[in-house]
């Protein structure tokens, strides 16, 4: 009740004594932070607009302009050949303006037609120069005079100083491939099973995970971890709502698309009977916490000001302190986010539409993210760290199946022992888009934020502050047997994921550069060989390549096992074949799949195509027996690189311990393999590979062994002595 009175800015009470006003000035001046600090995020969004509407120009650029036209003015130099003249004869007559006054109207009048003739002529010129992706086909490394000469306009019209969203209206629009390209292109191919379609869980088939340092936990108490990274998260967040982050470029010229990262924080996937819905807010101004079957509130502001490290680690602390119970139902209560979707979709309108249990809803799904102080320990721990790594994935790929809530955006999971990672929905953006903010966040923890010599966070305590809030719910008997029906499905799902994370340090991208190839073409035909060796087959297989050359594009799909690819993978399976000839069929390999990749980064690949015209066939109530057959084929191998995107962050040769493990999925076949990999430095590779130990076809350790033999014998065939 306490909570409930200051929570109240003033109350009055009539009685036969007359009128008594009581006002809480502690109330009343939270209701002015938060006003004040309302206005300020509208001023600054509206700045941002400005200065994001006029790109690559600059609102200071006007200002140039003006006193240029003004000094030419007053030099009786008319460079508006008569139009300054014009302007001023359309004004209204007044007695308040003098001539000269109507004169400097007129010139700042022409200066501002003038200054926006060239932002539109300045942005359709960048849009234009944004169109052209023929430099993609080129050689790597050999780049042409006249790809020399585009990139040099590029840097003229790009602008100085971009924030986030400066690009976004000079992106061109994806292109739709015409149906003649794609038939023509079709013939060898296998095609896409589409797995959305499905309302399957999310968990294991659709979130991804993401790791925590690899060999380095920078503090072991629990608290404190999850009060530095959950500060960093908000200082990214500050920096995003500001658009004070730098976009992404190509070589340093070439933007990507932004759009992903707007629905980064505060957004959660509503399910839905028959589809889902994303719902976003612009702010959030807490997190929502779960701890040993507990859920709560947790106030990101106090006096109007961000909470700290120390004052966050204070907070997270009182949660793990708390002894008291879960209330009936509340410890499995986020299965229903881990199991089927129509199941969760019609408890939550059943159960959740009212109450007590609306409002704790409510804060869960409109909190900034999700956060669980796990009760395990996880990392490189015990006799058999390797097995340990595994364990590591699956806790982060599904833990118990009720201690995440996978419908939001993401969930920071902060173990026992100090060490974290993240489980993030896959709806909103892709993987890169979040890898991102969790390389801002693990280089701000350690780098900026660091930690006392006893494992606290730096800085100090606020006095007076708040405890979270404990949510309170009111689960009946018929809504915790959908509960446990929803527990059921996901756990039977978790226990038959098979996982598998090693990193490979026999040789990485340095001694891969030597070969005169890229680093994910070389490890693609690796993995072709692996699957070969592994299986006795090929299979279709789907590697994910961006489009955010374009605006508001996601992926494309690229078919990395081909003709060429194959042709490879027998000759090394071929004794018969020498040396020479299986290393003349891996140049020709690689060559097809940078092709291959190229064509899906700049719009030119089939698989989206395919897809759209298989929902408007499906709208339009024609059966399709073309796309029904090639959309029945599974992708047996379903591969992903996670790039690293801030190498500025820290430097990586002088901190060798400071490496991330990337992150990885679910398998998307039931009798196939799911690839992760990152590429680390010069010298070290990392994978995650996922499968399910009901089918008898794969097994998650026999093919990590083959991708280890396949990446040797690459280098065995280049001839390239060991690191």
């Amino acid at each position: 009740m306490a909570e409930a009175h200051q929570a109240v800015a003033f109350q009055f009470t009539v009685s036969p004594e007359g009128v008594d006003l009581r006002l809480s000035h502690a109330a009343l001046k939270q209701v002015y932070l938060a006003g004040l600090r309302s206005w300020k995020k509208k001023i600054s969004r509206l700045r941002n607009s400005l200065v994001t509407g006029v790109f690559p120009a600059s609102p200071a650029s006007w200002l140039v302009m003006a006193v240029a036209i003004l000094a030419s003015q007053a030099s009786r130099l008319d460079p508006s050949m008569g139009l300054i003249g014009k302007i001023k004869e359309q004004l209204p007559a007044s007695p308040w303006l003098s001539e000269p006054a109507r004169a400097g109207l007129g010139a700042l009048a022409f200066a501002t037609l003038l200054w926006l003739g060239l932002v539109v002529t300045m942005r359709g010129a960048l849009r234009a120069l944004l169109c052209y992706h023929g430099w993609m086909e080129e050689e790597h490394g050999r780049t042409s005079n006249a790809t020399k000469l585009w990139l040099a306009l590029v840097k003229i019209f790009a602008g100085r100083r971009p924030m986030l969203y400066s690009y976004q209206a000079s992106l061109p629009r994806l292109p739709v491939p015409a149906v003649r390209d794609t038939l023509q292109r079709v013939s060898d191919w296998w095609e896409e099973y589409v797995y959305l379609r499905a309302r399957s869980p999310l968990m294991v088939n659709s979130n991804y995970y993401a790791m925590d340092f690899l060999y380095v936990t920078p503090t072991p108490i629990q608290a404190a971890r999850a009060g530095n990274v959950v500060h960093a998260m908000l200082l990214y967040r500050r920096k995003l709502n500001r658009e004070e982050i730098k976009p992404l470029m190509i070589q340093g010229t070439l933007p990507l698309c932004s759009a992903q990262y707007e629905r980064m924080f505060n957004t959660t996937r509503i399910p839905g009977v028959e589809a889902d819905t994303l719902q976003h807010r612009r702010d959030s101004q807490h997190l929502a916490v779960f701890h040993a079957g507990r859920f709560y509130r947790l106030d990101l502001y106090h006096g109007g000001r961000l909470l700290g490290p120390r004052a966050l680690q204070a907070q997270f602390q009182r949660i793990l302190d708390d002894p008291a119970p879960p209330a009936p139902g509340e410890e499995t209560l986020a299965a229903l986010t881990a199991g089927p979707r129509e199941p969760w979709a019609r408890a939550r309108r059943t159960y959740f539409g009212s109450g007590r249990n609306q409002e704790s809803l409510r804060a869960v799904e409109r909190a900034a993210f999700f956060v669980t102080l796990d009760s395990s320990e996880q990392g490189l721990l015990g006799p058999e760290p390797g097995r340990a790594l595994d364990q590591y994935s699956k806790a982060l790929l599904h833990g118990q199946c009720h201690d995440r809530w996978f419908d939001k955006s993401f969930t920071l999971i902060v173990f026992r022992n100090g060490k974290m990672g993240l489980n993030a929905e896959h709806s909103w953006a892709d993987a890169p888009v979040i890898g991102h903010l969790w390389e801002y966040t693990l280089a701000t923890d350690v780098f900026n934020l660091g930690y006392n010599a006893d494992g606290h966070c730096k800085g100090e305590l606020e006095p007076g502050l708040p405890p979270p809030q404990k949510l309170q719910w009111e689960i009946p008997q018929e809504c915790q047997r959908v509960i446990q029906g929803s527990l059921r499905v996901a756990r039977a799902l978790a226990d038959d994921v098979d996982f598998h994370t090693f990193a490979f340090k026999d040789f990485g991208k340095g001694l891969i550069k030597k070969c005169r190839t890229s680093p994910d073409s070389f490890i693609q035909l690796a993995l072709q060989l692996a699957h070969y060796r592994d299986k006795g087959k090929f299979c279709l297989t789907y590697e994910a390549a961006m489009t955010r050359l374009f605006r508001e594009g996601r992926t494309e799909t690229v078919r990395s096992c081909s003709i060429e690819s194959c042709s490879f993978v027998r000759a090394m399976t071929d004794p018969a074949q020498s040396a020479s000839q299986r290393l003349a069929l891996f140049r020709v390999a690689a060559a097809k799949h940078q092709t291959l990749y190229r064509r899906a980064m700049v719009g030119a690949g089939i698989d989206r195509h395919l897809f759209c015209l298989y929902v408007v066939s499906k709208y339009l109530g024609v059966d399709s027996p073309f796309l029904r057959e090639v959309l029945s084929e599974p992708w047996g191998l379903s591969t992903s690189q996670t790039p690293i995107q801030q190498l500025e962050l820290f430097d990586l040769r002088s901190h060798l311990d400071y490496i991330s493990c990337g992150g990885g999925f679910g398998p998307v076949d039931d009798n196939g393999y799911g690839v992760s990999y990152i590429v680390i430095g010069e010298d070290l590779i990392t994978f995650h590979v996922s499968c399910k130990f009901s089918s008898p076809e794969t097994d998650a350790h026999r093919f990590g062994a083959n991708i280890r033999t396949a990446l040797l014998d690459l280098r065995a065939l280049f001839n390239l002595p060991p690191k």
